[in-house]
């Protein structure tokens, strides 16, 4: 009975211990590294897109949103200079150890009916050289959250970028006089993303092509079609790029998982056309795929 007692009672202060170290554990702290990257914007007349960041926030496991304290100066970036793998770092964060489900990014952008701003933090610059400020929508303030999880080591850091799609996130109104920014984003773990790369042969000169990536069998043929109002075409792709002249592209930051490609020419008189679509593209974590290919 004794033995049995001594067991027990050592069993319980080894369990207390542990409960401690966890605890202590949990009240660790690490740091968030945050960079910011690009997919081509769709308009030919756009020289650059700058945006002003005025903040950040985040959100611990679907919990409250906290103000990262850091962030004390506004940074401007040229979204369209971060295409095929580049970064901005928007800095490091020091943040309690454990599971995040969100960043919120404040931006430095007047409403849309707001009066037009004389100097505006948030503008695209066209190539004629004219400057057109980016409005967002109403109600927007509260800033933009960026979907997507990662976890902060405790005396570690977690390196994350923030993926803008500017394709979908800056629009042109109706009207043609007003550009809206509404940001696409996605976060990706750098340790935990992958890529796809290569090129793509027998291009004709008078043609554009851009290729979109789609989650598998998620592509459905009427997103080619002419959008209306405020809409994009292939408004589902999680992302997109150029071909070079050269016929090479890349996709960087892609969560491990299975993609489609669906190649896209474009016409001088601005007719498109689906060209061809490579389904099945695996991407592993920590390691690049590559896929050429002939139209």
């Amino acid at each position: 009975m004794k033995r049995i007692q001594t067991a027990a009672y050592f069993f319980v202060l080894a369990s207390l211990l542990f409960a401690c170290q966890k605890d202590d554990a949990a009240s660790g702290t690490g740091k968030l590294a945050l960079s910011v990257t690009d997919s081509p914007i769709d308009a030919s007349n756009v020289k650059a897109v700058y945006v002003t960041f005025t903040g950040l926030e985040y959100q611990n496991s679907g919990g409250n949103w906290t103000t990262a304290t850091e962030f004390t100066k506004a940074q401007l970036v040229n979204l369209l200079d971060l295409q095929n793998g580049k970064t901005s770092l928007l800095g490091e964060f020091n943040l309690n150890a454990g599971n995040y489900t969100g960043l919120r990014f404040k931006l430095d952008a007047p409403s849309r009916g707001a009066n037009t701003p004389s100097n505006p933090g948030c503008y695209v610059e066209l190539t004629s050289g004219e400057k057109k400020p980016l409005f967002v929508p109403s109600g927007s303030q509260s800033g933009y959250k960026a979907n997507g999880n990662f976890t902060v080591p405790i005396n570690g850091t977690v390196s994350v970028t923030a993926d803008f799609d500017l394709r979908k996130s800056v629009v042109l109104t109706g009207s043609g006089s007003t550009y809206i920014l509404n940001p696409t984003l996605k976060i990706i773990v750098n340790n935990q993303a992958g890529e796809i790369k290569g090129t793509i042969s027998n291009l004709l000169s008078t043609s554009k092509y851009i290729i979109y990536v789609y989650e598998k069998d998620q592509y459905k043929t009427n997103e080619s079609n002419e959008p209306t109002g405020e809409n994009v075409m292939f408004p589902n792709a999680i992302t997109s790029t150029k071909l070079e002249s050269n016929g090479s592209y890349q996709f960087s930051f892609l969560a491990a998982g299975s993609y489609d490609l669906i190649i896209v020419s474009e016409t001088s008189a601005g007719i498109t056309t689906v060209e061809k679509t490579i389904a099945g593209v695996i991407v592993e974590s920590k390691k690049s795929t590559l896929v050429n290919s002939s139209l």
